[in-house]
């Protein structure tokens, strides 16, 4: 396969509060989950405007109207974490879940999901079905080819057909490649190459990275992490690692966002000029609050896209669309 021209990747971690409800709770975070009702929208229209074709990992357990829907499709097999706070099920599906989206915007979104289904050019992969933790001590392969299993058939419920996966909290782990590969999917997203991303245990992440990663979102000092269509398609899977995290908006940091943006942007280019590929992503809860902030530092991003396709022919793309490219 000859990659003729680069292309543009972004991805977003659909999740709502499953991803974050083990770190916080909808009275430190709920601004941001309940925003990402009007922001997913909101990205959808810009992406429309600007040609950008969007892939959306979503876990499983957004795919349901109710909680009575919800709990009929939970898996028998679960993870058996040996920090019990890691897995949604049990006490925290029975006491904080409610009972349908009016009553509870944090756990449910299905109308959201249909909103992506229904823009032309939007891909939906999986976010695994209960934000699965792939690093985590105690959780075992068979209980992740369950997860998999439940977040691939509530999606064919919908009438979505799932090919690509974002492993919750990039804990990618390549022993559970295989299950992936024998249930349809052709393409995942792993970390930058670099010590400051490699996937870890949370346990085991350190301030020290933090703080250097932070840096880095700044100034270049680990790479712009482009990559060419022989690395992504070199392994067992297509792997379409990222680029950037598009850190939301800073109050604090707010007078280093031209750095932000130019850190950015000089990478988007050097990957369109060397027709490699730069994949940027985020949760949707990270618009969730300061949208006019974040959304106008994305139209920036997105212009810059609008030049370099006219210039270098860069091309916006899903991951699923980039992997059946690099394997016909």
């Amino acid at each position: 396969m000859h990659q003729e021209t680069g292309k543009f990747l972004i991805s977003l971690d659909f999740e709502l509060m499953w991803g974050v409800r083990d770190v916080v709770g909808p009275e430190t975070y709920g601004a941001h989950i309940k925003g990402e009702h009007e922001a997913i929208p909101r990205m959808l229209e810009y992406f429309t405007t600007f040609g950008i074709k969007g892939t959306f990992a979503t876990v499983g357990l957004l795919f349901f109207e109710n909680r009575y829907q919800m709990l009929a499709h939970v898996p028998k097999m679960r993870p058996s974490y040996n920090d019990p706070n890691l897995s949604p099920y049990g006490k925290y599906m029975r006491e904080e879940v409610g009972e349908s989206y009016p009553s509870d915007p944090y756990h449910f979104g299905l109308h959201l999901v249909e909103q992506i289904k229904n823009t032309p050019g939007q891909e939906i992969g999986t976010h695994t079905f209960s934000h699965y933790y792939c690093l985590e001590k105690g959780q075992t392969i068979k209980e992740f080819a369950a997860d998999l299993a439940a977040a691939i058939a509530i999606a064919h419920e919908r009438g979505i057909k799932i090919t690509s996966i974002i492993f919750p909290r990039n804990q990618v782990n390549e022993n559970y490649l295989a299950e992936c590969a024998r249930a349809g999917i052709i393409v995942y997203r792993s970390n930058e190459q670099s010590w400051l991303y490699t996937a870890r245990m949370g346990e085991d992440e350190s301030l020290i990275r933090r703080c250097f990663r932070l840096i880095d979102a700044y100034v270049n000092i680990s790479g712009h992490h482009t990559y060419s269509a022989q690395y992504m398609s070199s392994g067992a899977m297509v792997n379409t690692p990222s680029s950037r995290f598009l850190r939301p908006y800073s109050k604090k940091l707010n007078w280093l966002e031209p750095l932000r943006l130019r850190r950015i942007k000089k990478s988007m280019t050097y990957a369109a000029r060397h027709n490699r590929m730069y994949h940027l992503w985020w949760h949707p809860h990270n618009f969730g609050i300061n949208q006019q902030q974040n959304f106008a530092f994305l139209e920036k991003i997105l212009q810059h896209y609008h030049y370099l396709h006219r210039q270098y022919g860069f091309t916006s793309i899903t991951m699923s669309e980039l992997a059946r490219e690099l394997t016909r």
